[in-house]
């Protein structure tokens, strides 16, 4: 999969998705540090920026988020086999996903990621052409009747990836 054929991917929290897991919507924030008007709790957090994901085999999980899914690759710094990151981006801006083979405390296979596209069955049916095994699209992420369909896949460690695409 090319990152043109997935262009329509965006992070979570430039679609709007983040309401409904009861986050702040993008523009809804104050000013940095301060309060947000009309609320009393200070706001410490203002995005986030990154998260690391374990893998074991880097050089699998590469080709997997960046050929597969069609994120880009900003950096590449590497030690040693067992020292390596990979820091990746969605064609949509937000946090960058870091692939690390320096676990510390973190295990490859524990992690759920959530992508938003704008066409879910087409997304299912690329990957599916493309050779990754998916699992059929649903229309409950968020409980009966919510509407909003997705279907999920796993990396090569086994971290459950889900592909969604919002109720409009």
């Amino acid at each position: 999969m090319t990152r043109r054929s997935f262009a329509a991917f965006t992070a979570i929290a430039a679609t709007g998705m983040p309401s409904a897991l009861g986050a702040a919507t993008p523009g809804s924030s104050g000013s940095a540090g301060g309060k947000e008007p009309g609320n009393d709790v200070k706001r410490t957090v203002d995005k986030l920026m990154m998260f690391s994901l374990a893998v074991s085999d880097m050089r699998k999980a590469k080709a997997f988020y960046a050929d597969k899914l069609g994120l880009k690759i900003a950096t590449d710094n590497r030690l040693d086999d067992g020292h390596w990151w990979v820091s990746l981006t969605v064609p949509g801006g937000g946090a960058s996903i870091v692939l690390t083979t320096s676990h510390e405390n973190m295990k490859p296979g524990t992690m759920k990621l959530y992508f938003a596209t704008s066409d879910v069955a087409a997304a299912r049916e690329q990957l599916s052409a493309e050779g990754v095994k998916v699992n059929e699209v649903k229309d409950d992420l968020y409980g009966p009747g919510s509407g909003v369909k997705w279907f999920s896949l796993e990396d090569p460690d086994g971290n459950q990836v889900l592909l969604v695409q919002p109720a409009r």
